[in-house]
């Protein structure tokens, strides 16, 4: 499939992914429509990938081998000593488990401008533009026949209509371009929040211990009653400097009111709030973990209500769904920018096969709907087990925490996204 022209609504992981893969089929235009005015890379929010799947995106074309990224090797599992157990010398607390984690960790924004970079010259990049509607324009969908004219999609913007063989919408979870593919389909609340947080790991070195502490290739989760908090290290934005990232499940506040799939934004917490996340940590974490949540900067502090979606359809006449467009996956899943890059990668193997754009639509909605649902009942699954139905952490040890892993993982195979082949 070559030819035509294709709209990406949202410049982000997915939408670059996206606008890459049109280019790459051969599409004479490709414009992304980026709401935000202002530098995507200076989002600071971490992420990872599992190794396998960040091979597979290379070997695919998607990302270059040397994209920067920090390597992870171990996870481990800790939680606050008993009474008389204490919380070791380093106040690291107790290990439950030190698990096999065999993945990258990245900075959103650097993994971004990554994307960006292997982006053909020729894709027009439109920041500030506010999609506010799109549809379908009437036609016939097998091109011009007997005078008809062909289908097409077309999008609402600041500078006015236009129209497009194809719109993408990797707008995210509050996106327009799903509401006109599915408009039944609504991100559902989870019932917790994550507070999210990432500085300059120089910051370190003001807990007692300091870096030292802790290895920079571990992952550590430490557990409550209620919740726990994943902690990483992540590339800062300037090479050679590394960043503390982490997100800290916890039950819904007080003062939080939905109305809406929303998050609170970084910079925009009270010190009331700011004081009520410092005494969520000093009540349920170790003391190194607690102190290295509270050294974050109130701009670099964010809370995000964990959601649910999985769109029953992705695609509508010529518009397309992807990303978290499309599925919303809770993060416990690890595989959220995975997602979306495969989400592009079907669409690009689909184009390549099919000989219309209603060929190229209906073999990516077989291909990623199924495999969307998957990921979103997995998240499900570990959301449970790790947050709102955890198990009592103090009876916890080695063997019982892989018995219950392997438990959440029976049968889904995808824990950091599924294999980019799954039939091989």
């Amino acid at each position: 499939m070559r030819g035509g022209s294709v709209a990406v609504v949202g410049g982000s992981i997915a939408g670059s992914a996206f606008a890459g893969a049109a280019a790459r089929l051969g599409a004479e235009r490709v414009v992304v429509l980026e709401r935000s005015p202002g530098h995507l890379e200076d989002r600071g929010v971490g992420l990872c990938t599992h190794n396998d799947r960040f091979d597979e995106l290379v070997r695919a074309g998607h990302l270059d081998a040397d994209t920067r990224r920090h390597r992870l090797a171990v996870r481990r599992w800790v939680t606050r000593g008993a009474a008389g157990e204490g919380d070791g010398p380093d106040g690291c607390g107790r290990l439950l488990w030190a698990q096999p984690f065999p993945f990258h960790s990245h900075h959103w924004g650097v993994l971004w401008q990554a994307l960006r970079e292997r982006m053909p010259e020729r894709v027009e990049f439109r920041l500030g533009a506010t999609v506010t509607a799109v549809g379908n324009t009437r036609g016939n969908d097998d091109g011009p026949a007997g005078g008809d004219a062909p289908a097409r999609a077309w999008v609402e913007a600041g500078s006015g209509r236009e129209e497009y063989d194809l719109v993408i919408g990797s707008d995210g979870y509050r996106s327009v371009v799903r509401a006109a593919v599915c408009p039944q389909a609504e991100p559902a609340y989870a019932g917790y929040v994550c507070w999210r947080g990432s500085y300059d790991a120089a910051l370190l070195a003001e807990l007692p211990g300091g870096a030292a502490a802790w290895p920079e290739e571990h992952c550590i989760t430490a557990c409550y009653p209620g919740g726990q908090v994943v902690i990483y290290r992540i590339p800062g934005v300037e090479p050679g400097r590394t960043q503390v990232n982490w997100v800290f499940y916890a039950p819904t506040p007080a003062w939080l009111r939905l109305d809406g799939p929303t998050s609170i934004p970084a910079g925009s917490l009270s010190d009331a709030r700011l004081d009520e996340l410092r005494q969520l940590a000093e009540r349920h974490l170790p003391p190194y973990w607690a102190g290295l949540v509270t050294l974050t900067p109130r701009e670099r502090t964010f809370l995000q209500p964990i959601y649910d979606l999985a769109a029953p359809r992705r695609t509508a006449g010529r518009l397309l769904i992807g990303g978290d467009a499309a599925t919303v996956v809770r993060p416990h899943n690890t595989s959220g920018a995975v997602k979306a890059m495969q989400d592009a990668h079907a669409f690009e193997l689909a184009g390549r096969e099919a000989r219309s754009w209603p060929e190229l639509l209906a073999a990516y909605d077989r291909e990623r709907t199924a495999a969307g649902r998957e990921l979103v009942e997995l998240g499900r699954t570990l959301g449970r087990a790790q947050v709102t139905g955890a198990p009592d952490w103090s009876g916890m040890d080695e063997p019982a925490m892989t018995a219950w892993w392997r438990q959440q993982l029976a049968g889904s195979g995808g824990f950091g996204g599924h294999a980019l082949d799954r039939t091989g």
